[in-house]
């Protein structure tokens, strides 16, 4: 059995990756955050009355789960509010997992879905999306691996940490193997929205079998307001909503009122998150374009990249990075991949820009080749 398909079954209580990212990822020159920079509470357009802190929100509050609907094409009665997509994940999951099932998901992989998995008890096998094929999700991978036991399937899309697309027909293609499995599919899309050109819609049209999680959090700058969804069949929606009676409870509900105005701003906060990351991903391509140490291929949809050192210590380079020159980047070793890095171009473009030329002062360094 090979490192892409063993099975992991052990209890996890923690997540490595968001100890790290809450105490360890900050710096002057950020290139490890997740989103786009923060869009303000001042471009909403906020007055007092905006900030009620109670009202009508017990499963959902209306006006909110209509904005959700509106903008994925969905009915209102398939829409689960949550805290944030990493809390959408989590609900799904516990929805539609129980102790000793058995689940594929890709690798590499966002860690946090790995480890709410195995904190549901889970038996978590995998399927590989190579680094050779740009990390291309690919179906045929997904019918090596899975089994009559599987009950769900888990893939990300744009791919966390590679940024890489996939599209309707490939995740169509993946949604029948699951069925003939009888099995789900999970799709995290998070980061879709960031392929404007492409104008995504969400993978929940290709069946009922197919669940999805976003967010406003990283392509909007709205991580603040914890504005998460799950798109469900209706049936299987409502046992979600029932299912965060356990943890959630409701939303904030000032949280919520917020996030109704950002619906309503939503074409502008994206055109000013589209024009940002076209800025910044012209600057990564020509940096990443000079690196002869560095494996990687052009950013063109979404805010991260996933390129491998090819000489060298990750670990060590990113120690390096913090410790002199106040960057910051996201260590591989949390996407089980120890010679890659990811690299995110969210941040302001003058911030980007003097954190690539601290990147590569820091990679002539370790070569031994910095004057």
């Amino acid at each position: 059995m090979t490192s892409q398909t063993r099975p992991r079954t052990q209890r996890v209580l923690s997540s490595a990756y968001m100890h790290w990212a809450k105490t360890q990822s900050a710096a002057p020159f950020n290139l490890a955050t997740s989103g786009v920079r923060h869009y303000t509470l001042e471009r909403l357009g906020v007055s007092l009355s905006d900030l009620e802190l109670s009202g009508a929100s017990f499963y959902g509050y209306p006006p909110l789960q209509q904005a959700i609907a509106a903008k994925c094409g969905v009915s209102i009665d398939s829409v689960v509010a949550a805290n944030g997509t990493s809390m959408a994940n989590f609900l799904a999951l516990a929805a539609l997992v129980a102790p000793g099932d058995e689940i594929l998901v890709e690798q590499p992989t966002y860690e946090l879905i790995i480890s709410a998995a195995l904190y549901l008890g889970a038996e978590v096998k995998r399927f590989a999306r190579p680094a050779a094929s740009q990390f291309r999700l690919d179906a045929s991978e997904v019918e090596r691996a899975i089994t009559p036991r599987t009950r769900l399937v888990v893939v990300t899309n744009l791919h966390n940490p590679s940024n890489a697309y996939a599209d309707d027909e490939t995740l169509g293609q993946i949604g029948d193997i699951a069925a003939r499995a009888g099995a789900r599919v999970l799709v995290d899309e998070v980061y879709l929205d960031a392929a404007f050109a492409r104008a995504p819609r969400t993978a929940y049209h290709l069946g009922e079998h197919f669940i999805t999680t976003s967010s406003l959090t990283k392509v909007y700058g709205l991580s603040g307001l914890r504005c998460g969804w799950i798109l469900a069949a209706p049936a299987l929606a409502e046992r979600m909503w029932r299912l965060n009676d356990l943890f959630g409870v409701s939303q904030p509900h000032a949280a919520e009122r917020l996030s109704c105005l950002a619906f309503e701003r939503l074409p502008e906060i994206a055109a000013d998150s589209r024009a940002l990351l076209e800025r910044n991903r012209a600057l990564a391509n020509n940096f990443l374009a000079t690196r002869k140490d560095l494996e990687s291929f052009p950013i063109t949809d979404g805010m991260i990249s996933f390129p491998r050192l090819l000489t060298g210590d990750v670990d060590a380079l990113c120690a390096l990075l913090r410790e002199k020159y106040e960057t910051s980047l996201v260590p591989g070793s949390f996407f089980e991949m120890p010679a890659h890095f990811r690299l995110s171009i969210g941040g302001e473009t003058e911030m980007l820009s003097g954190g690539l030329q601290r990147l590569g002062a820091a990679l002539d360094e370790i070569k031994g080749t910095r004057k």
